[in-house]
């Protein structure tokens, strides 16, 4: 994966895996225009290691869960995101702020969470059964983290 550039308006962040299509002329959710864009090498956090993670990393790496049956609307596929295999913190001063949903590499959706009355978790309920979801959610003390589930 090869993540290397924000959209500073907003925080969201493209996946520059096609270099040959380049950057889209706007951001896909604040609509801002391309000159506005930044490169930035470490704008999305990974665990040091996968297989060991420290109790910092256990409350920002997304957990995905993906339910190939829907219990709402037959014949789709469910995707859900938990902030962490310790839930983090949803207190006004240190909370995930939003999660960012991408399917293959084309950015879906920004979920808005606000602290005290929500928990740190997003869903969605998809039309397709297969391709690789991504989940970037953020937190406003450490910054943009990454999982990613196939379908």
């Amino acid at each position: 994966m090869g993540i290397n550039q924000t959209f500073p308006c907003c925080g969201n962040l493209h996946k520059m895996l096609d270099t040959t299509s380049g950057l889209p002329d706007n951001c896909p959710v604040c609509h801002a225009p391309k000159e506005k864009f930044a490169e930035k090498d470490d704008a999305i956090k990974t665990p040091a290691d996968a297989s060991a993670l420290t109790d910092l990393e256990k409350k920002h790496v997304p957990l995905i869960k993906v339910n190939k049956s829907c219990s709402l609307l037959g014949g789709c596929v469910d995707v859900h995101a938990l902030m962490g295999e310790i839930i983090h913190p949803m207190l006004p001063e240190h909370f995930i702020t939003s999660v960012d949903f991408y399917l293959d590499d084309q950015f879906l959706s920004r979920v808005i969470l606000t602290p005290e009355k929500m928990n740190p978790a997003a869903g969605h309920h998809l039309k397709v059964s297969s391709g690789r979801i991504t989940v970037i959610p953020h937190c406003n003390l450490h910054g943009s983290w990454i999982a990613e589930a196939d379908l």
